[in-house]
């Protein structure tokens, strides 16, 4: 079946869908409606919607098909009129299927403790027999009172295979990385067997390796262009950026992003959340060093710059002995972004690197809708690129559909979150020795030099001054 490209709206007393569909006859039309689920049939378009509120098929419900347009038109009545339908411009959360509810109280509720009759003693004996021997022996250790500690057992690992990318769900994916042109691999051919920590080790080695103390110092003291760029300002950080209408393009994109249901745990969704800023740190530097108009290196910069893809190292970013220590996780999080600022593109700034912090906390601040839309446009650019595509699969598929509807920590509401991370960024005092690297002896070195140069100016011309005076003297 195919998904057909649709569209949402609301009055006060409907939700209205409109579904291209072309070329199909009107009378073969399915439409149900149950509860909050919305489908339609027509062959060989399939739709199911999941909307946030309940609504109705009665009398005032329609569907009109307009063969010369392609589209069909369904109006549903709102089971509660007046009622707010939130994110139907967001379709991959209209798509995706509902959040399991799975049972948060015991399952059996004692009503009465006074033995039962003879029957229910004989059942309760049958239902003993029909145990296993490993149930047996956790009712008998219940019987005598004692406690058990449930504990996860840590994972066997039997195979040599690893996982990465969105909650380690994907692997295969560099298998033969060898054979292909990914200058932004920091693993080498060990891509699809490295650790966590063989990742991470090899992520600082190869950051430590590539530091280039001339390159950042000439930054420094010609820094001119630099300031242009960190007077940019980004067009989705302002005043204006709140009201999103996604283009065409960003629908379609939408739409063709994989329907799948999220369960992380706590620790996994801190990860991710982290995991998110990096992302958004690279599209950030990309954003100013392009002015908002990506070019052919764009997929090399923003793969080059977020851990998470170059070197399959998503957060958390614990304290390691390779790195000074830092007060929070956050400022881990944000010196993994910075070093390879300062490593790997052409612009090689801490004053840019801050610059594109500012710019991570005030998209954050402009909620999921926004941020949304900066990952579909980074998403692009990598889906375009003949190699760096590959972290479009194993990234970016899934923050785009998990922004929309699974990025959330009850009792906020997910743009809640966003905003409480923005001022926490925008909140962070980042200092340059946590880096790694001496950047201040840099330019204070620097500095220097170029004073001495000055003065070296000054005097040069304060002789050539005198000199042209001597002729003239009697």
């Amino acid at each position: 079946m195919i998904t057909p490209r649709f569209s949402c709206s609301q009055t006060e007393e409907a939700v209205i869908v409109s579904i291209y569909c072309p070329s199909v006859r009107a009378s073969d039309v399915e439409i149900h409606v149950d509860d909050k689920l919305f489908t339609t049939h027509i062959n060989p378009y399939y739709l199911r919607l999941h909307f946030s509120h309940s609504l109705e098929e009665d009398d005032e419900s329609s569907a009109s098909y307009d063969p010369s347009s392609g589209y069909l038109t369904v109006t549903l009545t709102k089971a509660v009129k007046g009622q707010t339908f939130e994110d139907l411009d967001l379709l991959a959360k209209l798509l995706a299927p509902p959040p399991s509810n799975a049972p948060q109280g015991p399952l059996i509720e004692v009503l009465d403790s006074e033995d039962g009759d003879q029957g229910s003693e004989d059942e309760l004996s049958a239902a003993v027999e029909n145990l296993s021997l490993e149930q047996k022996e956790i009712l008998e250790a219940a019987e005598n009172d004692w406690t058990f500690q449930q504990q996860v057992p840590p994972p066997i690992e039997t195979t040599a295979k690893r996982f990465y990318g969105f909650l380690d769900m994907h692997s295969g994916y560099f298998s033969h990385v060898q054979y292909s042109e990914n200058e932004v691999n920091d693993l080498g051919a060990d891509a699809e067997t490295c650790t966590v920590r063989e990742r991470r080790v090899r992520r600082i080695k190869r950051e430590e390796e590539k530091w280039d103390e001339e390159h950042y110092m000439a930054d420094f003291a010609d820094d001119e262009y630099i300031q242009e760029l960190i007077a940019w300002r980004h067009p989705h950080c302002r005043d204006d950026a709140d009201a999103v209408v996604y283009t065409e393009e960003e629908n379609l994109t939408m739409l063709r992003l994989p329907r799948k249901e999220y369960l992380p745990t706590p620790e996994q969704l801190a990860s991710t959340y982290n995991t998110l800023l990096t992302v958004l740190f690279s599209y950030a530097y990309d954003s100013r060093t392009t002015q908002h108009d990506p070019t052919s290196e764009s997929g090399w910069t923003l793969s080059i710059l977020t851990p998470a893809f170059s070197a399959l190292d998503a957060a958390p970013y614990k304290p390691t002995p390779a790195l000074p220590p830092v007060p929070s996780e956050l400022a881990a999080v944000f010196v993994a972004s910075y070093r390879r600022s300062l490593v790997f593109p052409l612009y090689r700034s801490f004053a840019l690197a801050e610059a594109c912090r500012a710019d991570v906390a005030a998209l954050l601040g402009k909620g999921r809708r926004v941020v949304l839309r900066c990952l579909l446009e980074m998403k692009r650019v990598l889906d375009h690129h003949e190699v760096y595509y590959v972290y479009s699969k194993i990234w970016m598929d899934d923050l785009c559909v998990w922004i929309q509807s699974h990025a959330r920590q009850v009792p906020l509401h997910p743009d809640e979150v966003l905003k409480e991370m923005s001022a926490e960024i925008g909140a962070l005092r980042m200092e340059k020795k946590w880096t790694g690297w001496d950047l201040e002896e840099l330019e204070a070195l620097t500095q220097d030099e170029l004073s001495a140069r000055m003065s070296d100016s000054d005097d040069e011309s304060s002789e050539g001054e005198v000199e042209e005076m001597l002729p003239s003297l009697p």
